[in-house]
């Protein structure tokens, strides 16, 4: 029986925070510099040019990389063996109003669908807990922006739909959005399961490596033709047009009803920012 202090657990999710808010990560920069490379169109090629410019300045000068620093989702595993001090959902989101203080980063959280008061301090966290065996604490952290949120979408599907409606939909939904997700953007997709699941899984989908793909062949194909499909739209780097349109397509899968078909598309603009940490402590 491993012992946690939650006091350790605030400290790693304020630096988390902090940190995924001000560099991205090098494999999504690399990605970036492949698409400038590539883009033929020269003002798409100068926004990519001003993206990788807008992180290297975020890097450097420790200051966030968007104004817009998104609200805090953590996808949250703990091992069955772990023992905690405290509470866990406490110590996650005082390390969140400890890490938007110190890091400067703007509260974008209100109280209220109607009222829209602030909460001041970007809590509360929105926590995805699951239960794992194990002596960790595993915590998948991502500051995820409105902009790009809005643009996504959870469709009921039918099976007779199928794959070609599933296409249809992803499509149709990148060409409407245009450049309000602030493209090239990475597309994550849940398919199955019901209306809530398919949700959750297009957006654990955004947390996926950026170079791998689904160990399942059907998906893996649909992943890469949709790539292929959604740069062809022409909606460009800002929606100004051009050859990137997205940087990626993540795709994962559950179990559905018979008569069901749930598609879910969450969009993530070109700041992806997230990051994976552990917990061990005795």
């Amino acid at each position: 029986m491993r012992i946690i202090k939650v006091q350790d657990v605030t400290k790693l999710v304020k630096d988390s925070v902090i940190k995924i808010n001000y560099e991205l990560d090098n494999s999504l920069v690399s990605l970036i510099q492949k698409a400038k490379n590539t883009e033929t169109k020269e003002i798409s090629k100068s926004i990519l040019e001003d993206i990788l410019e807008n992180q290297e300045i975020a890097r450097k000068g420790n200051t966030p990389l968007c104004q817009d620093t998104g609200v805090v989702v953590v996808f949250l595993e703990v091992g069955m063996d772990v023992q905690l001090d405290g509470n866990i959902y406490d110590a996650i989101n005082l390390g969140v109003k400890e890490g938007y203080a110190e890091g400067y980063l703007r509260k974008s959280v209100v109280s209220h669908p109607f009222n829209r008061i602030n909460t001041q301090d970007n809590t509360p966290a929105i926590i995805h807990t699951t239960l794992v065996p194990g002596d960790k604490i595993k915590m998948k952290i991502a500051s995820k922006g409105g902009g790009s949120e809005n643009m996504s979408n959870v469709t009921m599907l039918t099976p007779a739909d199928g794959i070609e409606g599933v296409k249809k939909l992803v499509l149709d939904t990148i060409f409407n959005s245009g450049g309000k997700p602030c493209p090239p953007i990475i597309v994550g997709i849940g398919i199955g399961g019901n209306l809530e699941k398919s949700a959750l899984i297009a957006k654990e989908a955004l947390l996926r490596d950026l170079n791998d793909s689904s160990p399942d062949k059907i998906i893996a194909e649909l992943e890469s033709e949709l790539y292929d499909e959604i740069n062809k739209l022409g909606v460009g780097p800002m929606g100004v047009g051009g050859q990137t349109t997205c940087l990626a397509v993540k795709i994962n899968y559950y179990p559905m009803h018979i008569a069901s078909l749930p598609v879910a598309i969450n969009i993530q603009c070109h700041s992806a920012r997230h990051t994976e940490v552990e917990l061990w402590f005795i």
